[in-house]
C-alpha cells in the first residue's frame, strides 16, 4: 500500500503559476503510474496528466495541455505538476493518484490510490 501526500496548492492571482508536489510513502513511487486530477464544487473529477512509471511517457488533455506540466522524481517518491498561467476556472481541489498500470490511465477509476488534496484557488 502506498500514501500519497499532496502540497503546493494555495491562493493565485491569474496568470500566476503553482507547483504542486506528490510524496509517496510506504511503497517505491516507480512502482506506479501516477495521475493528476482535480475537482471543482458541483463537477466531476477530471483528469489533468498522467505519466507513466518511469516517466517516458506523459499525456495531458488538450484542455490544458502547455499550462500544465507533470514530471517525477523517483528517488525522491515525488511528482510533480507546474501550472502556469493560471486562470479563474482552474479552482479547485488538486489530488495525485497511483495506479499499479504501466501507463497512466485518464480514468479515475483504474487508480488504486489517492492523496487527500489539496486546494488551488485562482484570484481575477
Amino acid at each position: 500500500q502506498v500514501q500519497l501526500v499532496e502540497s503546493g496548492g494555495g491562493l493565485v492571482q491569474a496568470g500566476g503559476s503553482l507547483r504542486l508536489s506528490c510524496v509517496a510513502s510506504g511503497r517505491t513511487l516507480s512502482s506506479y503510474a501516477m495521475g493528476w486530477f482535480r475537482q471543482a464544487p458541483g463537477k466531476e473529477r477530471e483528469f489533468l496528466s498522467g505519466i507513466s512509471r518511469s516517466g517516458g511517457s506523459i499525456y495531458s488533455p488538450a484542455s490544458v495541455k502547455g499550462r500544465f506540466t507533470i514530471s517525477r522524481d523517483n528517488a525522491k517518491n515525488t511528482v510533480y505538476l507546474q501550472m502556469n498561467n493560471l486562470k479563474p476556472e482552474d479552482t479547485a481541489v488538486y489530488y495525485c493518484a497511483a495506479s499499479d498500470a504501466i501507463l497512466a490511465p485518464t480514468i479515475s477509476g483504474r487508480y488504486n490510490y489517492w492523496g487527500q488534496g489539496t486546494q488551488v484557488t485562482v484570484s481575477s
